[in-house]
């Protein structure tokens, strides 16, 4: 790793620069797990319309959506896209919140991070930034979210190597942020933001609030 810049130094850069994103939005700690599955590979005014549809179906709740079959979920979820293959995740995570937690968000917050976390990477479909998405955002506990901004940013600032994995990655950042989780909360986001905006695979470097730090533009990371 090195030793000229940190994710620390990023995030302070990034939260003077942006200020809080109040991410990530939801009506309710339900609909953020919901939107967890839905925003795979995809962008976040897709999941909102599929989310829209699913509130017309007759509420976002956990019995409403088992209640649906398949087709039905699959077609009122379509605009997120890979509707489908979501359809078929979204009623595992469901089928897991209400035969183990009985459908109540309460039930969930009592686990632990590690045993919740082991818990939801068990349920097919449901991998790691998903499972810490819902943590976090959902949940309100301390679980660091990596993805392919992470990756990208802080390998072209020399933060982490290229080849690290997810879980060195998460810890890496868990180990700069405080242990807090409203920061763990705005450093994704920030990360989420500046990646948008700036830190492409083809990176506009000018005008970046990054652009002051040592920086490698030909690296590039994608997420595990």
């Amino acid at each position: 790793m090195s030793t000229s810049v940190s994710l620390l130094d990023i995030y302070r850069t990034l939260l003077h620069q942006y200020g809080p994103q109040h991410w990530w939005p939801g009506d309710s700690p339900f609909e953020i797990m919901v939107g967890g599955v839905l925003t795979q590979n995809t962008n976040w005014q897709n999941v909102e319309r599929a989310i829209a549809n699913l509130k017309k179906a007759g509420g976002l709740t956990p019995q409403a959506i088992n209640n649906l079959t398949h087709d039905e979920l699959a077609e009122r979820i379509r605009p997120a896209g890979y509707f489908n293959i979501k359809a078929k995740r979204l009623k595992n995570l469901i089928h897991w919140f209400l035969e183990n937690y009985q459908g109540r968000i309460d039930n969930l917050t009592a686990m632990s991070v590690d045993g919740l976390r082991e818990e939801l990477l068990s349920v097919n479909g449901i991998g790691r930034e998903t499972a810490d998405s819902i943590i976090l955002y959902a949940l309100n506990k301390l679980s660091f979210v990596v993805d392919a901004y992470t990756f990208r940013i802080l390998a072209r600032h020399h933060c982490i190597y290229p080849d690290v994995d997810y879980e060195e990655l998460k810890s890496y950042c868990e180990g700069c942020i405080p242990a807090e989780v409203a920061d763990y909360n705005e450093c994704h986001a920030l990360l989420v933001r500046v990646g948008k905006d700036f830190c492409k695979p083809k990176p506009k470097c000018q005008g970046c609030p990054l652009e002051s730090f040592d920086h490698d533009i030909e690296i590039e990371i994608f997420s595990s």
